[in-house]
């Protein structure tokens, strides 16, 4: 009877466990990303976000209505792209660049980042991924 009443709270622990975690994993997927395709998006930056967990850019992206379009890129944390060589100065408002990122499956104007070639021509990668389809924007 013993061993049955420890198997039950053994499962009952474990089942609490899985799902105290479900948020965390919830929020680190990818699942909303097409990562079967990039864009090359080229604008002007209109934020950098050097924050946890997740870095956030900005860029104003011209359109083919005379207009822009602001996209919204989630980057990896700080930490993450400061081993990569990027600084909380790496973007900065004003700069033009062209950022190219895994799109969103919804179609909406965002994606996760995953390099950027700078003004002055220095390329900021925060991912490795070969994009099986890439269009420009």
């Amino acid at each position: 009877m013993r061993t049955k009443i420890i198997n039950i709270g053994f499962a009952a622990a474990a089942m609490a466990a899985f799902f105290a975690v479900q948020p965390a994993m919830a929020h680190h997927s990818g699942e909303m990303f097409d990562m079967t395709k990039s864009i090359k998006l080229t604008g002007t930056i209109k934020d950098f976000q050097w924050t946890n967990p997740h870095t956030w850019t900005w860029i104003d992206v011209p359109n083919d209505k005379g207009g822009t379009d602001t996209w919204g890129i989630e980057g990896m944390s700080p930490n993450f792209l400061g081993r990569r060589g990027w600084t909380k100065h790496t973007l900065q408002p004003g700069d033009k660049v062209t950022i190219t990122i895994a799109p969103l499956k919804n179609g909406q104007n965002g994606g996760t980042f995953l390099r950027a070639i700078l003004a002055d021509g220095r390329e900021m990668v925060m991912f490795e991924r070969p994009p099986t389809q890439t269009s420009a924007r």
